[in-house]
This record gives C-alpha cells, sequence and structure tokens, in this order.
C-alpha cells in the first residue's frame, strides 16, 4: 500500500472512530498521557526555549547600552531619546506577535521561530553598526518584530509539544532561558564595559543565539495537534509515539482520535481571521479564558519590573552606585535563580496557589521602596544631590531584589504558561491577544518611566506599581482558575462554568483524592 493510500485509510479510520465517540468516552481515548515522558520531549523544549534567550537577552543587553552609548550616535543621549530607543522594541514586539499569530495557524509554529530568529539576526546587525539615533531606532525596531514573533510562538509550541503533567515545567524552560538571556546579557556588558565602544559587541553578540536555534530547528517536529490540524494525523502519532515512548500502538492511535475529536467539534465554520477573533470574544468561555491570561499578562508587565530591567543600569547610577551595571547584574542573578524555584514547583505546587503567595510580596516590597526613596537625596531631574545615596539606596536595592525574586517565582513565569487557557480553535490568535497584552504593556512602561519618574517622583512610580501588583493579586483570587495537570483539550471546560475557580479547585480535590489507579476525570486528561 502506497504512503497516500495508508494516510487515506488512516484518515477514514479517525473520522469514523470520531463520529461515534459519546462525550462520556473520551477520557477514555488519552491514557497515554499516564505514561513516561520521554527525553526527547524535554530537548524539543529545551531547543524551542532557546527563543526565549533572544527575549531575555535583548531586554537585559539594553540596560547596559544607554549607560555606554556616549556619544557615538553622534550625540549624547537624552532621556526621550533613551525612552524611543528601549520602548521601540516593544512596539515592535507587539507587531511581530501580531504577525505570528495570524501565521501561526496556517504556515505552522516552527515558521514563526524562523522568522523571529532571522528578524533578530538582521536587527543586531543593523545596531552594531549604527552611527546615528536613526539608525539605531531602525534595529531596535527590527529587532522587536523578531522578539515579538519568538515570544508569542515559542510557549504555544511548547504547551501543545508538552505532555499534561510536564507542561507547566516544559513552559518554564523557556522562561529560565529568558532569565538565563537577561544575565549573560549583563555579563556580556560587564565584559565590554571597559572597551572602546563596547556597546556595539553588546548589540552584534545577541545574532548567536539566533543563529544557534536556526541551526537546531530542523530536529524539532511541528506540533501534533497542527499536524493533525492540517490533516496529518500519520506524521502525528509518529511525534506522540516519540514524546511518550511507552504508549502502546493503540494508545498513540487513541490520542491522536482525542486531539481529532475537539478540532473536529470546531470545524463547519469559515475560519477565517474574523471569525476566530469573533470566537474569543462573542463565545463567554473563550472571552473569560482571554481575559483571565491578559489580565494576569498585563499585572505582570504594568508591575514594574521591566522599569527595574531595562533601566536599572540608570536606576542605580541615579541612586550612587558607583557600578550600576554590576548592580544591575545582582537583579539578573536573582531573575534566573528564582525561575528555577517556579521551575520545579510549578506543576506540583499549581500556578494560582503560587500567584496568591508571591503578588502580595511584590506589592510589599514595591511599596517599601517607594516609601525609601523619600529619603534618597534626588533632585527633580533625577540627580543625585548628595556624594551616595545612603542607606536608603541599599534598601531600596534589597526591596528590589525582593521584588525580582517574587516575581520570577510567580508572576513573571506563569503569565506566559496562560496560553494553555485557549482551545485549539483559537490558541494561536488568543496567544497573540496574550503577547499583545505583554507587548502593549511594555511599551506604556519603556517609554513613560523616566518621565514618570521626574513627574510623579521615584516613591509616586514605585507607589504605582505597588497598587498594580495588589490589584493583580485581587484579581488571581477572583479570575484565575488552576488548570495543573489538565489536558489543553479539557481546560476548555473549566472556563465553561464562569472563570471556573471553585469548578478546578473541586476537580483538583477529587485528582487528588482519588485512590491509585482509579484517578478521576482529572487524571486521566
Amino acid at each position: 500500500m502506497s504512503d497516500s493510500s495508508r494516510k487515506s485509510s488512516l484518515d477514514d479510520d479517525i473520522k469514523n472512530s470520531i463520529d461515534h465517540i459519546e462525550s462520556t468516552d473520551i477520557d477514555s481515548l488519552d491514557t497515554i498521557e499516564q505514561t513516561r515522558c520521554s527525553k526527547f520531549a524535554w530537548l524539543v523544549s529545551i531547543t524551542a526555549a532557546v527563543g526565549g534567550f533572544l527575549f531575555g537577552y535583548d531586554t537585559g543587553i539594553i540596560s547596559a547600552i544607554l549607560v555606554y552609548l556616549g556619544d557615538d550616535l553622534g550625540k549624547v543621549v537624552n532621556s526621550n531619546e533613551k525612552e524611543l530607543i528601549t520602548s521601540i522594541t516593544s512596539g515592535g514586539a507587539f507587531m511581530g506577535s501580531v504577525v505570528a499569530g495570524l501565521c501561526a495557524d496556517r504556515y505552522g509554529r516552527k515558521m514563526g521561530i524562523y522568522n523571529g530568529c532571522i528578524l533578530f539576526i538582521i536587527g543586531a546587525i543593523i545596531q552594531a553598526t549604527s552611527y546615528s539615533i536613526v539608525q539605531m531606532t531602525v534595529g531596535r525596531l527590527v529587532v522587536g518584530l523578531g522578539v515579538g514573533s519568538a515570544a508569542m510562538i515559542v510557549p504555544l509550541y511548547i504547551a501543545e509539544v508538552a505532555p499534561a503533567k510536564y507542561r507547566g515545567r516544559m513552559i518554564s524552560l523557556d522562561n529560565l532561558s529568558i532569565t538565563g538571556g537577561q544575565l549573560i546579557s549583563y555579563a556580556v556588558g560587564a565584559i565590554f564595559a571597559n572597551v572602546n565602544q563596547g556597546w556595539r559587541y553588546m548589540a552584534g553578540i545577541g545574532a548567536i543565539p539566533a543563529i544557534t536555534l536556526c541551526c537546531l530547528l530542523p530536529f524539532c517536529p511541528e506540533s501534533p495537534r497542527q499536524l493533525i490540524y492540517h490533516q496529518k494525523p500519520e506524521a502525528a502519532a509518529i511525534v506522540i509515539a516519540k514524546i511518550f515512548p511507552d504508549g502502546t500502538a493503540e494508545q498513540v492511535q487513541q490520542k491522536v482520535r482525542h486531539i481529532s475529536f475537539h478540532i473536529e467539534q470546531t470545524k463547519g465554520s469559515d475560519k477565517n481571521l474574523w471569525w476566530q477573533i469573533k470566537q474569543l470574544y462573542t463565545v463567554p468561555s473563550n472571552f473569560r479564558a482571554m481575559f483571565s491570561a491578559c489580565g494576569l499578562m498585563a499585572v505582570s508587565q504594568l508591575g514594574g519590573f521591566n522599569s527595574i530591567l531595562y533601566y536599572s543600569g540608570t536606576l542605580f547610577s541615579m541612586v550612587g552606585f558607583d557600578q550600576p551595571v554590576a548592580v544591575g547584574t545582582i537583579i539578573a542573578a536573582t531573575n534566573f535563580v528564582f525561575t528555577w524555584f517556579n521551575l520545579f514547583l510549578v506543576d506540583r505546587v499549581g500556578r494560582r496557589s503560587i500567584l496568591m503567595h508571591t503578588l502580595w510580596v511584590m506589592a510589599a516590597s514595591l511599596l517599601c521602596a517607594a516609601v525609601c526613596f523619600h529619603w534618597v537625596p534626588l533632585s527633580h531631574e533625577l540627580e543625585l544631590t548628595a556624594s551616595s545615596g545612603g542607606w536608603a539606596a541599599k534598601v531600596v536595592l534589597a526591596c528590589m531584589v525582593v521584588y525580582v525574586a517574587f516575581y520570577s517565582v510567580g508572576a513573571g513565569n506563569i503569565a506566559w504558561m496562560s496560553s494553555e487557557f485557549f482551545p485549539l480553535e483559537v490558541r494561536a490568535i488568543g496567544t497573540m491577544f496574550l503577547t499583545m497584552s505583554c507587548w502593549g504593556s511594555n511599551v506604556i512602561v519603556a517609554s513613560t518611566f523616566l518621565t514618570q519618574m521626574e513627574n510623579t517622583t521615584p516613591s509616586g512610580t514605585f507607589g504605582f506599581y505597588a497598587a498594580v501588583c495588589f490589584f493583580g493579586w485581587i484579581g488571581v483570587y477572583f479570575f484565575y482558575p488552576e488548570v495543573n495537570g489538565m489536558t489543553l483539550e479539557d481546560i476548555r471546560e473549566v472556563f465553561k462554568c464562569g472563570f471556573g475557580v471553585k469548578y478546578a479547585q473541586e476537580l483538583q480535590k477529587e485528582r487528588k483524592n482519588a485512590p491509585a489507579g482509579n484517578a478521576g476525570r482529572v487524571d486521566q486528561v
């Protein structure tokens, strides 16, 4: 039998079996999720997570570049120009995430990652060879387009490849790569700090991880859900068998039918872009999923983290530290180390529980920093009026470390996991909106931080960030359900019950209390 005949036969078998599936039988098709996960799945997730490194390196290296630009762009860069150079990347990332979201279903997840890498390489070269503010701004814009594309596609791709019980940890690999990229960027900044026009090397080195990812991507498969979506169940079965090496051939086919069933449930409509956007807003469960996901993402960005990250060198120089980039490395290292805590806790403790225990600490540490800024001798122009910032500057640094630590364990990483909330038919568009909320908020923070510090004082600025985190904590309590351990196909049921907070809690209790070998509905998903 030819390959085309086998494919046609497999397609017919799947369609016939789907026609006879009852809703009560769906869980029995997913028993392969209870089997061992292969190293292959982890390697694929680690490879895709290199895309997060692009995001992390770019957001971290700009802090050092701003400190050492001097007059190499034809003039000394002022505060407004620094905000432009910083925020234009976020604006580019916003546009890049939109383009990636529009193309993700049609061309697959991997193509979006490839495009992001190519744009990042081009942007890094333009930055490294810049001799004017205009050229630097163009380079930052192109890098932003690449970062936005990769930041949108990578967590989506990992979520669709990962087994349910390890999905949180595998997506955390992307977040770990982001924080690792930020830490490496600070190290690179310190290495080239005393090199003539060393900032050019800082910018150009960013192309290396993008080139690396381009070379590794051919070894990664397209996600099984995308393959089935594009009528390639045979290829999807091969990938599933690699992810679950202990699964039987029958379990592999059951998993294909399980995914196919949910895809078939969404067919019958003209699934153009407008239809998908309408589904997000007119289907109540989809809108609630989007509200929860995008709301947490907005809190994670508007809560002040990126202000600290982008302007750490400027901020710590402002309060009197002699080596501001080295001090900023403490922030980056804290971010990286505590992301490991998230990696080990997220699938054991759960997303919601971590958020409830971290957001209020973030708010408290920012409030403490806001109070301490009152004793830092700064003029209205944010210049130190004494020889040092004294004890208050050291307390501000300590508050920043505490804030970043709890941010990394909680909202900073979990916000990117929220792509799991969206059902397949709107997952790419939903993740696009999620990424847009990230970069839209990012633009606001990056383009207003220094101006806000001047107009509302540092105390007012950090007090505002504290309020955002506090109200975010309240929002999580009411609107963010726990979906730990559920498959992507079954999470959609949670949001059919309002925001599903209580419903999800009941399912988690059933799962925890179910006798071994006789797990309830959630254990089988």
